[in-house]
């Protein structure tokens, strides 16, 4: 037996919005990632040009920087699209239930 149409419109309408938020964290992490990337290569120039005196640290936490940023790039990226996906189901799946109600216009009343 199916769910009333009126509870699973709920549910993808809650699953949509949880989607939402979640693409809306990937976004920012996408964001960070992207800051991340040129904060790294950005240091790692100055240290190869010499406008930074050579520090390991400094090397090392450049490098992670453009690694890490990139890795998190490229995570959050595919996720975003895998999210925006479903989300995509999603809602022409609602947008079919609420077709499938037979849904009848209200007349508006007139004024006098």
């Amino acid at each position: 037996m199916e769910d009333d149409p009126h509870d699973q419109i709920a549910q993808l309408e809650a699953q949509i919005e949880e989607l939402a938020e979640r693409i809306e964290r990937c976004r920012k992490i996408i964001l960070a990632s992207r800051i991340a990337i040129a904060v790294g290569a950005i240091v790692l120039l100055a240290l190869l040009l010499g406008i930074v005196r050579f520090d390991p640290a400094v090397m090392m936490s450049a490098v992670i920087a453009f690694i890490g940023g990139i890795v998190l790039l490229g995570t959050n990226t595919s996720t975003a699209k895998q999210m925006a996906a479903s989300m995509d189901k999603a809602e022409a799946l609602r947008t079919e239930l609420i077709d499938r109600l037979d849904l009848r216009a209200v007349p508006a009343e007139k004024e006098g």
